[in-house]
Order: structure tokens, then sequence, then C-alpha cells
């Protein structure tokens, strides 16, 4: 099927209260325009070099997601137009997107990443940290940022049972912080998590946010250039 018939039938397999983020990393823009003309808007990118690019000759209704792990000294080149960013995962790299959201006249969006699988190379927070994170007085004096959610990985693994143990970690987590600290706040209302393989699991364990790739674009191209 084409890159657009992907799209819908995707779409079709979501609940609307589930948003697609078609995670179009190492894609030409050629396929991006391919999902933007079905109508797809929301588009996630790992590395802010190649968002920053493709940002620069893709419409300007696009809303980019960045969905990698971002080094600080990244966020400015993305904080001028990025819609949201998913990897959050300390208290210095939130610093850093509200320093450069400020510089732009701007409030970001940020999702909390906490670490949910059994793999070492996948980062994030515990909910530990994050507790600390969000009763610091640190983070109460930053205006340039919300935190509208937190994301997720599942391990990568044919295990379905430990896949849906894992985001239903996530939601319990999601549900510990809007008590404690969200409660009046309905922009905290973001749990992303699924992606090609397990979107059908998390969305069951009450994922609002998939990010899909290779369902939509097919197989990923390595790159060596654009570092994050």
């Amino acid at each position: 099927m084409t890159i657009a018939e992907n799209i819908l039938v995707l779409k079709k397999q979501l609940p609307e209260k589930v948003r697609l983020v078609a995670v179009s990393k190492t894609k030409p823009v050629s396929a991006l325009m391919e999902a933007y003309q079905v109508g797809q808007r929301m588009f996630g990118e790992n590395k802010a070099l190649e968002m920053v690019s493709k940002q620069a000759v893709m419409p300007e209704d696009v809303e980019w997601h960045f969905i990698g792990h971002l080094q600080t000294n990244k966020v400015k080149v993305i904080a001028p137009f990025v819609a949201c960013i998913h990897s959050v995962d300390s208290l210095r790299l939130l610093c850093e997107i509200d320093k450069e959201a400020r510089k732009c006249g701007r409030n970001i969006s940020c999702l909390l990443q906490f670490y949910i699988a059994s793999e070492e190379t996948k980062f994030g927070l515990d909910l530990d940290e994050a507790m600390e994170l969000l009763g610091s007085e640190i983070f109460s004096a930053l205006q340039n940022i919300t935190i509208t959610g937190v994301m997720g990985m599942a391990t990568f693994t044919d295990d379905m049972d430990q896949v849906r143990n894992e985001f239903r970690s996530l939601r319990i987590i999601f549900n510990r912080l809007k008590t404690a600290f969200f409660q009046d706040q309905p922009t905290f209302r973001e749990i992303s998590m699924g992606m090609s393989d397990d979107f059908q699991v998390a969305v069951e364990e009450g994922s609002t946010m998939v990010r899909i790739g290779s369902t939509i674009f097919g197989a990923r191209i390595l790159q060596k250039s654009m570092s994050s």
C-alpha cells in the first residue's frame, strides 16, 4: 500500500481520542508530503537538525513533535517551532527548554519520559525522580513550558503480556502525577505510548498518542549525518 493508504487505514483503527504522530525520521520530505496530502499534520523526528531542515520546507500548519533523546545544546534550534517535546528526562533539560522558549516568546509543551522497559538502552525518569522534579522550587519557577503528560517506550519483545504490563505501569504513573500535581490542569492529559509493533496494546492500556513510523513509511533508512 502507499503511504497515504497506510495513514487512512491506521486512522480507521484508532479511536477518536487517540492522536497519530507519524514518525518521519530519516524519511524524505516527499514521503512526509504524501502523508500530509491525506490530512496528517503531526510528525515526529528524533534528530534536531533533520527536523529543522524539514520544517523549513514543509507547510506551516505541520505540528512538529520531537521524540528522540534531546541534547541540551540542540534545544535552541527547535525551540522556535517545535510543538511538543516527548523526551524530557531531566530537570536540566527542562530548564534549557524553558530558557530557549522564553527567548522565542513561546510556551512549549513537554512530556516527561519514563523508563518502563527492561532494556538498558532506553532513557527516562522513574516515579520518585519525577515527583522530586515536579515538587522542586526550580520547576515551579519555569514559565515557558507546560507539562502535558508522560511518554514511555516498551521493551522490544514479542511478549505482549510484558509490553502490556509496561504500558499499564506508565498509565499508573500518569494517574499518580495527575492526582499529586495536575488535578486542576486539563492540559495534563497525554499518555504517549505505542509504536508500529505494539500500538494496539498501548491504545487498550490508555494511550492518547501513538508514534508510528514503519507501518506508515516502511523500514527505517539508516543515516550517519545530522546528529541529535
